[in-house]
């Protein structure tokens, strides 16, 4: 039966094959070999079929019958996660930063207890100044601005006031700023109006004290396995990997482009197969995953994120035509015109557009006449 399978699978899909039955039973080989041979020969394509063209359609068509505006939550106390058709708009067009960034991220085993996962997400979640204030005034007389923290609230959070001062002096170095008991004192260093003091009040209460930049909420869950996962609202992957206890292989955000600055282009290419497969099946939809797979790795060729549309793979075409039928008609013909650019007819859309014999299919391949030579 082996036999059978490598003179089926390529050398290369043949030998992880067979690091893989070896984990199988005896009894299961023989029929654990057949799905294999099934399965690959299901995703075999014939030669020239226009995969392309087979993907957009077998990925828009569903499309059209997501939910317009949906939410997800994700844990028990609501986190909304965009997701439908919005989400999948968003993975396509390569956004910068996703309407609503998240991460999940997992514990080492030996971090995996509700206690230390708490005592992570503690030091993920971004603190502001004005979540450990009890009371902030304007001292007009000494124009200064008074803060008064809430030892409670700071002993929640794991801080004092002795770190939460020496936080502000490094992000505010311009300040002259002092602490008493458990007031934190802020004044410029020179005389100021009253508006100026407003403005330092404002600026000292929404000013970052503890935590990681951008992770407005930090919530833990059991998973079904029993695991512990903290899903937040707001993503900061490269910190969050430094944090002592964090499984990184398997911590990851919704943020496209930040897995490929702090993973690389490959991690963004999984990040992009896996959120658009997830958001199709959230609905309820079944695509292939080869379909999401040739998507994937279109928008990560160039060894950057690309979105699907205008500025992107459409409008980076070596097609003149192809280029023009998608979108900008006259810019693109004006352009191409002053540029002396030329159009070789290689791929489906110009020669739809000028009625010529599409090349796919038997469009593929020329019939070449070869006279037999005479005796």
């Amino acid at each position: 039966m082996s036999n059978e399978l490598k003179s089926v699978l390529p050398p290369k899909i043949y030998e992880q094959a067979m690091k893989e039955l070896k984990k199988v039973p005896a009894n299961k080989k023989d029929k654990a070999i057949k799905r294999i041979i099934e399965y690959y020969n299901k995703s075999k394509f014939e030669a020239g079929e226009a995969v392309g063209v087979v993907a957009a359609q077998s990925l828009s068509e569903p499309a059209t019958q997501m939910t317009m505006r949906t939410y997800h939550i994700a844990g028990a106390i609501q986190i909304e996660v965009r997701k439908g058709l919005p989400r999948l708009i968003e993975i396509f067009d390569a956004r910068r930063v996703p309407s609503t960034p998240t991460m999940q991220v997992y514990m080492k085993k030996k971090f995996n207890t509700k206690d230390k996962a708490m005592k992570i997400a503690s030091r993920i979640k971004e603190i502001l100044m004005r979540e450990l204030a009890e009371s902030s005034t304007i001292d007009i007389a000494n124009q200064q601005v008074e803060v008064t923290l809430n030892n409670t609230t700071m002993k929640e959070y794991g801080t004092n006031i002795s770190e939460v001062l020496e936080n502000l002096q490094i992000v505010l170095k311009t300040l002259k700023l002092s602490s008493k008991r458990n007031v934190i004192l802020g004044s410029y260093k020179k005389d100021v109006s009253m508006k100026e003091l407003q403005k330092l009040k404002t600026k000292l209460l929404k000013t970052h004290v503890k935590g990681l930049k951008g992770i407005k909420h930090a919530i833990i869950n059991q998973s079904d396995n029993g695991e512990w996962v903290i899903n937040t609202l707001g993503s900061n992957l490269k910190d969050v990997l430094e944090i002592e206890g964090v499984d990184g292989s398997r911590t990851v955000t919704n943020n496209i482009h930040e897995i490929a600055k702090v993973l690389g282009i490959e991690a963004a290419r999984r990040v992009v197969m896996e959120e658009a497969s997830s958001t199709v099946k959230d609905q309820g939809l079944d695509v292939d995953i080869r379909h999401v797979m040739i998507v994937s790795d279109m928008m990560t060729a160039y060894g950057e994120i690309k979105a699907i549309g205008r500025y992107g793979i459409a409008g980076s075409k070596g097609s003149v035509l192809a280029r023009a039928n998608f979108e900008e008609t006259v810019k693109h013909l004006t352009k191409a015109s002053i540029e002396n650019e030329v159009d070789n007819l290689d791929s489906i859309v110009e020669n739809v557009m000028i009625n010529q014999v599409v090349p796919i299919g038997t469009g593929m391949f020329d019939l070449v006449l070869k006279r037999k030579a005479k005796k």
